[in-house]
């Protein structure tokens, strides 16, 4: 009997290995932040002082929704806020984060060991009422390659579980990016719908002093209608101006995950002005290269492909290893004594590479780790490229919309002050002085575009820096109506 219960120890030993490492794996993988923590560090130096939230809990929930009411709620909301929102309430996001509490717990899943099997018989012979077992059997059974190649898996695993992150990582960088450039498109188009408004007075004077003009007949027919024609494509702008301004701002309530009364919010009348000064980032490459999310997680790829064809290599002649171990326990009666005697046996199952060398496989993982290289190397060519025209936009576009700001328009208000001059002098008359009037709108329509361009690439050159997408790109809504507007004045 000794020698089958140490034959059963010696079998039970992976048992309690399998439970050393399960309580590990809880620590790492288990019910908690599943890695969240991280993936708010890697973001907090692209978002500023926003922070992303987790909403795991129904009471989590509600507060979460009571705290985005009372950030938005008929309120005037500035960029941080309605960013701050939709990392707070954008339900994609969210389904991002679950997608990390899945990775985890595959994560921890991997690390696990394969249960054993455990078979137990006991054979006897029965009389009425009464039945006497002679014989106990019992089996354990594993997979021993399971054990050996454990820190390897385990290692994979992690790696896997800290790309997962990464990714986390990037759907909040492009959840706020998105955000962002709705918001900066959405101040724009209202502006655009004010300064739109604008030039319709100057139209609405011109149209009724043509009116009034040709009942004396001091205008022809085809001048009056001129006017009268501007006046009513500029009403139409108008419209459409309108149009796209709500329709940007429901681009930015889908953005911040926003419905119902929650919706009832407002943004500034503009945007604002211009910084005095840039960002200098003469090293820009090197920084988009050190901090942009997308290529750490290539990199991670790389890491994980190089872990899996060492694994590959170390399992490329044996595939599957296992140990089937078993004891048998008999009670015999002899001489009126009882005695218990007990063997154990001990297989070893594996298969034989006759047919499958393992060859194909690491040829697999061999191409399978040359094309993470190549789409590391690719990766890391794009950004450099993605940052360069970035940054080249971030300064073309300040600059474009200074020269609007301090020399386009002063030339333009200057104008219209000396064709008023002249008209109370009596040297031009009224229709000169609308059509530089109007000249002037299309000019301040063009800077107001031209200072949407400018936060759009602030915000494309964050995104390039740090990841999560690029920003929209200059050209939204309302430029048609800008580009009509301006040169119906000339």
């Amino acid at each position: 009997m000794r020698p089958a219960l140490r034959s059963l120890a010696v079998l039970t030993a992976p048992l309690l290995l399998g439970g050393c490492i399960a309580t590990a794996a809880t620590d790492a993988y288990g019910p908690g932040d599943a890695g969240f923590v991280t993936v708010a560090g890697q973001v907090a130096p692209a978002l500023g002082g926003n922070t992303p939230t987790w909403v795991q809990t129904p009471e989590q929930a509600r507060a979460a929704s009571e705290r985005v009411r009372s950030m938005v709620h008929k309120k005037t909301i500035s960029a941080e806020t309605a960013v701050q929102v939709a990392l707070i309430n954008n339900r994609g996001l969210q389904a991002a984060y679950s997608d990390l509490g899945i990775s985890s717990a595959d994560a921890w899943q991997q690390t696990l060991l394969p249960n054993p099997n455990i078979s137990v018989g006991l054979l006897g012979i029965g009389q009425p009422g009464l039945v006497a077992f002679k014989t106990i059997e019992g089996m354990v059974a594993n997979n021993i390659l399971a054990l050996l190649t454990h820190k390897r898996r385990s290692e994979i695993a992690e790696t896997r579980f800290r790309q997962a992150q990464m990714r986390a990582a990037e759907e909040t960088l492009r959840v706020a990016n998105e955000t962002r450039g709705a918001w900066i498109e959405t101040v724009a188009a209202f502006e655009t719908v004010a300064l739109l408004n604008q030039a319709r007075q100057a139209a609405d004077a011109a149209s009724e002093l043509a009116e009034k003009l040709g009942e004396t007949g001091a205008m022809p027919k085809a001048a009056q209608a001129r006017e009268h024609a501007f006046n009513a494509e500029l009403v139409g702008q108008i419209a459409e101006a309108r149009l796209a301004a709500r329709l940007a701002k429901e681009k930015l309530a889908r953005a911040m995950g926003l419905w119902g009364a929650d919706t009832a919010f407002f943004v500034p009348d503009a945007l604002p002005p211009l910084p005095g000064r840039l960002m200098n980032k003469e090293h820009v490459e090197r920084e988009a290269l050190q901090r942009r999310v997308d290529l750490q997680i290539a990199k991670i790829e790389l890491e994980a492909t190089a872990r899996e064809l060492g694994l590959t290599e170390a399992t490329r002649y044996v595939t599957d290893l296992g140990l089937v171990a078993g004891f048998e326990s008999e009670r015999e009666k002899e001489d009126g004594k009882t005695r218990l005697t007990g063997t154990a046996q001990v297989e070893l199952d594996f298969a034989i590479p006759i047919f499958d060398s393992g060859a194909a496989r690491m040829k697999k993982a061999e191409f399978t780790y040359m094309r993470a290289a190549n789409r590391l190397a690719e990766r890391a060519v794009n950004i450099r490229s993605q940052a360069r025209s970035a940054y080249l936009a971030y300064r073309a576009s300040h600059e474009i919309a200074r020269h609007y700001r301090n020399s386009v328009l002063p030339l333009r208000n200057q104008i219209e002050e000396e064709s008023l001059l002249t008209y109370n002098g009596m040297i031009t008359n009224t229709f000169e002085l609308l059509a530089d009037t109007r000249a002037r709108i299309g000019t301040v329509l063009m800077a107001s575009r031209a200072k949407r361009d400018f936060w759009l690439a602030e915000a494309g050159l964050a995104a390039a820096i740090h990841g999560g997408g690029e920003a929209p790109a200059a050209g939204g809504g309302g430029e048609a109506a800008v580009a009509d507007a301006g040169g119906g004045g000339h």
